[in-house]
């Protein structure tokens, strides 16, 4: 009888919706290199994250905040993305600079760790980069209203010049 409730028991709760949570930053920093994907994709500012049965990955950052790889990026207080090996798609939460612009990040993928190259898809383009920009989290500084533009009202006309 003791082990038909244990049985019960089990079979309920692998019906229970999967989750891992942890309040450690290393710990996303190790579940992003156990899924073949470098630490330094998302900074060192990580609060907590959560990741889903389904691979739905979401992190919360301190708050918004700038870094530098190649060129600028820009992490929203919530990053979001689809976790499968050498793969984070459907990415929402991350933009990069690029030509004066600032274009969302959609997927990013590690195809050959061999070939030392990690993919960005921005949308318009993609991007490769050296996996070695991202062995390392960055230090991400605060960036509230960094993607706020600025009319020439609020700069105003001496600033302009």
């Amino acid at each position: 009888m003791a082990s038909f409730q244990t049985l019960l028991l089990l079979i309920s709760l692998s019906l229970l919706p999967l989750s891992l949570s942890s309040s450690s930053s290393s710990s996303i920093h190790d579940l992003l290199r156990s899924h073949g994907l470098p630490a330094g994709l998302l900074p060192k500012r990580v609060e907590s994250y959560t990741l889903s049965g389904s691979g739905l990955l979401e992190v919360r950052l301190e708050g918004p905040c700038l870094t530098k790889f190649d060129t600028m990026a820009f992490y929203d207080s919530v990053v979001r993305a689809n976790l499968t090996y050498r793969s984070l798609a459907g990415v929402e939460g991350l933009s990069q600079e690029e030509l004066f612009l600032w274009l969302p990040v959609k997927d990013i993928v590690v195809d050959d760790p061999k070939s030392g190259l990690i993919l960005f898809d921005i949308g318009l383009a993609h991007k490769q980069l050296s996996l070695s920009l991202f062995e390392d989290p960055p230090d991400c500084e605060p960036g509230e209203g960094v993607l706020k533009k600025k009319s020439r009202k609020e700069k105003g006309f001496e600033a302009q010049r």
